[in-house]
């Protein structure tokens, strides 16, 4: 026995050399893989510098939050891709007929193949501003369904909005309607076990996105399902920045009254709503189920439509594109409101080009921060717009939440994707982008609104920022590649 413990402390040293040396050998294929596969050279620099300096400390963070694709829903997106491609193919021929008249001044080829769907006419809009209208109108819609309900949340609470929802989707699954809900595991990671085995005692499909299904995702925190959508009977559709929560009708403590627009739509473009919905689906259930998918020109409607769901399982970073593509169109007008504004290299220089070139961009931001790092970051890239002529807004009554672009006369955009990396590259977003100088005039009356109970950041002011601030902020935005 003495001689078992003398051997064993002999070794000791060695096997503690071998495990330092096997730490650093993965730090160092860890940081291998960083330099070859992160976006961003900065973002490659950071986390290769960590995981070869601090592997011990790095390597479950780079493994938790380094990744940039979403191999498995890509791999599900192509087992499923006979059904879907299918649904796909059959919606674009469908979709001819709706097809706007093509002229020099709407040439949107690059959005089209960004979204693999083509804008339709025929659509019919309307803005919700703020969380009562659009629940208001949500609810009523899912009291009229006959056929099915679909339903895609980020965040889900148990709480007075989140269980009214649920008596209202179990009394219609009572009636005989299918109700298909999916929320993000992340987003609602405080959504009770209790809440949802009741909603499927009831008879209600809910099941959450899954971001860490299957082996390689198991420890995979950085992606998220940021789309908030209804979907009723394929032939009305709900999206934009409201989740399932009280805060989000005005009853946060401190956030309160709360901003956000969302928008309804009726026509073509509601299936193409849809068909992201299933994609979602299928990856979480890897079940499809029967659905509507003929195209209703709505009986008003005359708004040209694109919807482009967005995501990290695309071949292209298709959200940050889509933001580029906008601001590199805009001749005289660009405004844009999100809750961060944390954007990369490209959208900072895009947004100088278009301030230099005449435009008229603003950026709308909340004073009040929910994420105080994020609101920390952003005012580096504030002080690197600025001073080309962007104009920079805070507004001052409560939180601001919506995500909304107005882009010239005639097109404004409203949806889930905020002014930022994670947007751009970690979550699934989805954005309605619309073609009306009616509905555009309609956003900008309501933005104008916005500016009104906001405060105007001077060149003067940000100038003058002191030196803590400055150097707070640097740090904050030395964290942006890596988030």
């Amino acid at each position: 026995m003495d001689s078992a413990i003398d051997l064993a402390q002999e070794r000791e040293p060695l096997i503690l050399a071998l495990g330092a040396f096997l730490i650093f050998l993965l730090g160092l294929l860890s940081a291998l893989e960083a330099i070859l596969k992160t976006r961003t050279a900065q973002g490659a620099v950071a986390w290769a510098l960590l995981l070869v300096i601090f592997p011990p400390l790095m390597m479950p963070l780079y493994w938790i939050f380094g990744r940039r694709k979403f191999r498995g829903y890509a791999r599900a997106r192509r087992r499923g891709q006979l059904a879907n491609q299918l649904l796909a193919a059959d919606l674009n021929r469908r979709f001819l007929q709706y097809a706007p008249k093509a002229n020099a001044d709407n040439d949107a080829t690059a959005l089209e193949r960004l979204a693999s769907m083509p804008f339709t006419h025929s659509n019919d809009l309307r803005l919700l501003v703020d969380g009562d209208s659009a629940f208001n109108d949500i609810f009523e819609h899912i009291r009229r369904a006959r056929q099915y309900v679909l339903l895609e949340f980020y965040i889900v609470r148990d709480d007075e909005l989140g269980r009214a929802l649920a008596e209202l989707l179990i009394e219609r699954a009572a009636a005989g309607v299918k109700v298909y809900f999916l929320y993000d595991e992340i987003g609602s990671f405080q959504l009770p076990r209790r809440f949802i085995r009741q909603l499927l005692k009831q008879g209600v499909d809910i099941h959450p996105f899954n971001s860490t299904k299957g082996l390689r995702n198991r420890f995979q925190l950085n992606f998220r399902n940021h789309r908030k959508l209804v979907v009723v009977d394929g032939d009305y559709a709900n999206v934009g920045g409201v989740n399932v929560g009280s805060e989000y009708i005005g009853k946060h403590p401190v956030l309160s009254p709360w901003r956000d627009t969302n928008i309804a739509l009726r026509g073509p473009a509601v299936q193409a709503i849809q068909l992201a919905f299933i994609e979602d689906w299928y990856w979480a259930t890897e079940r499809l189920p029967e659905l509507s998918w003929e195209p209703r020109p709505a009986i008003t409607g005359h708004v040209e439509t694109l919807v482009l769901p967005s995501g990290p399982a695309d071949a292209l970073e298709s959200c940050a594109l889509y933001f580029l593509e906008l601001i590199h169109r805009a001749r005289h007008r660009l405004w844009i409101v999100s809750p961060y504004f944390v954007p990369d290299a490209a959208v900072v220089s895009a947004l100088q080009l278009a301030a230099l070139r005449g435009v008229d961009v603003r950026i709308l931001l909340p004073e009040l921060a929910d994420k105080t790092l994020i609101k920390l970051s952003s005012y580096t890239y504030i002080r690197e717009t600025i001073f080309c002529g962007v104009k920079f807004y805070r507004y001052q009554q409560g939180f601001l939440h919506q995500k909304v672009l107005l882009m010239d006369d005639d097109y404004a955009s409203v949806g889930t994707a905020n002014l930022d990396n994670r947007s751009f590259r970690l979550n699934f977003e989805i954005s309605i982008l619309n073609r009306s100088r009616e509905f555009a005039s309609e956003v900008a009356t309501m933005l104008e609104a916005d500016f009104e109970r906001s405060r105007q950041l001077r060149f003067s002011e940000v100038k003058n920022w002191s030196l803590a601030r400055k150097l707070i902020s640097r740090c904050a935005y030395l964290l942006a590649p890596i988030q």
